[in-house]
C-alpha cells in the first residue's frame, strides 16, 4: 500500500493530467439546447447560451475533493465563533447586525488549484450559476473512463436539493406556514448576463408548486403590511443584488420589508457582512488574528495552507505593497464578479492611485491551473477556477469556469461553465 503523501501525488498528477491531455468533447450540445428550449426559454435567451457552458469538463482527485470539503468546513466553523463575528461585524453596516435566522442560499467558495492543493481566493454570498450547472449536468457523456463521484449527480436530484434549500430558509424563520410566493430580485433581470438562469430557476419552483416571480426592486411595493409584486404578496426573496447593503435608492422598499420582517430575504446584509466582505479574508489568513480569536490550532493550519495572505491596504504598507505588487492582486472590499479588480503586474501608477483611495485588500497571487480545450480543432489552454456552491457547511455541486485574460469571464472562445468530475 502507498504512503498518504505518494498517492496524494499520484492522484493529483492523474487529475492533473487529464485537465491538460485530455481533448475530449464531453457536452453534447444539441441535447442540452433541447433541454434548455424544454424549459421554455425565450428564442433570444438562447442566442448567447454558447458563451455560457464549454464542451469539455475539469478533472480534480480524490485528495482534492477531500481538501475542498475540509477548507469549505473549517471556514464556516470559523465563522461561526462569536469572536469572529464580532470583529467582521464591527465594521460593518447597521443592517448587517441584525443576526439572520436563515444560513444563506448559493454561498460560493471560488478556487485556485495547484500542487499545494486548493486556495480559497473568494467567497460570494450570492453566487450565479448553479441552476445553469445543475441543467449542464443532464447533457454530459464520460471521457478518458475517468468519471468519478459528480457525474453520477443527475439534474432532478440537483434541483430537488436546491427546492429543499429555499423550503428550509422559510422555514427556519417562519416555522410550519406555507411558502407560497418567491421573489427573484434583481436590478432589471432580463438585461443581466445570467437571465437564462433566472429563468431556469423560475420553472424549478414554480414545477415545485411554489409561485415565482422574477422582479426589479422598483417594482415592488409594500400594501397592508406586505411586500407586493403587481398585488402578489412575497413570501421569500432570492437576493441576486450586488447593493449588498440595500443603500441604492431602487432598493428602498425591500430594504424596508427587509428591516421589518415582512419578508424572508436570503442571502442578506448579514450574510454578506459575516463571509463575503473581501477585508474577512484577510482576517481568516493571519495566524496572530486567528489565534486572538480562539481559533484551534487545527483549524488554523488548514486556513493558512487554504486561503492566501490577505491584507487590508493603508498607508503604512502601500510603499511595501506597491514594490511586491508583482506577486499581488487587488480587489474592492465589497466587489464582486472580477469587476475592478487589478493583478499587480498590470497595474499603472494612476491605476496605483485609485486603489489607494479605495477600500481595498491585497491578496498573494495564486496563479490558476490550466484545462486544455480543442478551439477550432486547435489544442489550447485555458485557465480555470473552481466553485463550491454551498449550503449550510455542505457543497451541493461544483462547477468550473475556464476562461483567457486577466479575470473569469465568458468571453472565452471555447470557455464558460463545466461541470468538474472527480477522477478516479
Amino acid at each position: 500500500m502507498k504512503n498518504k503523501k505518494s498517492c496524494s501525488t499520484d492522484c493529483n498528477s492523474a487529475a492533473d493530467l487529464l485537465n491538460r491531455t485530455c481533448f475530449c468533447k464531453t457536452l453534447k450540445r444539441e441535447e442540452l439546447l433541447a433541454s434548455l428550449q424544454a424549459q421554455s426559454l425565450p428564442v433570444e435567451v438562447l442566442q448567447h447560451f454558447e458563451q455560457l457552458f464549454s464542451h469539455t469538463a475539469v478533472f480534480i482527485s480524490p485528495v482534492q475533493w477531500q481538501q475542498l470539503q475540509l477548507l469549505v468546513q473549517t471556514v464556516m466553523r470559523v465563522t461561526a465563533l462569536p469572536a469572529y463575528q464580532q470583529a467582521v461585524l464591527s465594521r460593518a453596516p447597521a443592517i448587517a447586525h441584525t443576526v439572520s435566522p436563515v444560513s444563506g442560499v448559493f454561498m460560493g467558495f471560488d478556487f485556485h488549484l495547484n500542487e499545494d492543493g486548493p486556495h480559497i481566493i473568494e467567497i460570494n454570498t450570492n453566487a450565479g450559476g448553479a441552476f445553469l450547472n445543475a441543467i449542464l449536468l443532464s447533457a454530459q457523456t464520460a471521457c478518458c473512463n475517468a468519471a468519478g463521484d459528480f457525474p453520477q449527480l443527475l439534474q432532478p436530484q440537483v434541483e430537488a436539493e436546491f427546492v429543499a434549500m429555499f423550503r428550509r430558509e422559510w422555514q427556519l424563520a417562519r416555522g410550519d406556514q406555507i411558502l407560497r410566493c418567491i421573489a427573484l430580485v434583481d436590478e432589471n433581470p432580463s438585461a443581466q448576463f445570467l437571465y437564462p438562469e433566472f429563468l431556469l430557476a423560475q420553472g424549478v419552483f414554480e414545477r415545485a408548486g411554489i409561485k415565482t416571480l422574477i422582479v426589479d426592486p422598483r417594482e415592488l411595493d409594500v400594501v397592508d403590511g406586505k411586500l407586493c409584486y403587481q398585488q402578489q404578496v412575497i413570501d421569500l426573496v432570492y437576493n441576486r443584488l450586488t447593493d449588498f447593503s440595500l443603500t441604492q435608492p431602487g432598493n428602498s422598499v425591500l430594504r424596508y420589508a427587509y428591516e421589518n420582517n415582512l419578508i424572508v430575504l436570503t442571502p442578506n446584509p448579514y450574510h454578506h457582512a459575516l463571509y463575503a466582505d473581501k477585508r474577512n479574508l484577510a482576517l481568516l489568513s493571519d495566524e496572530t488574528k486567528l489565534n486572538e480569536l480562539g481559533v484551534s490550532n487545527e483549524d488554523i493550519k488548514t486556513l493558512l495552507v487554504g486561503i492566501p495572505r490577505t491584507q487590508l491596504i493603508s498607508a503604512d504598507n502601500a510603499e511595501l505593497l506597491w514594490q511586491e505588487r508583482k506577486q499581488l492582486f487587488f480587489k474592492p472590499a465589497a466587489g464582486y464578479g472580477s469587476k475592478a479588480t487589478y493583478r499587480g503586474d498590470k497595474i499603472t501608477k494612476r491605476v496605483w492611485d485609485e486603489i489607494l483611495q479605495g477600500d481595498y485588500v491585497a491578496q498573494r497571487q495564486i496563479p490558476p491551473s490550466e484545462r486544455g480545450i480543442l478551439v477550432d480543432e486547435q489544442e489550447v489552454a485555458l485557465k480555470m477556477d473552481v466553485r463550491a456552491y454551498v449550503y449550510n457547511s455542505e457543497i451541493q455541486l461544483l462547477a468550473a469556469r475556464l476562461y483567457q485574460g486577466q479575470t473569469t469571464n465568458f468571453r472565452t472562445q471555447g470557455g464558460g461553465f463545466a461541470p468538474v468530475f472527480v477522477a478516479e
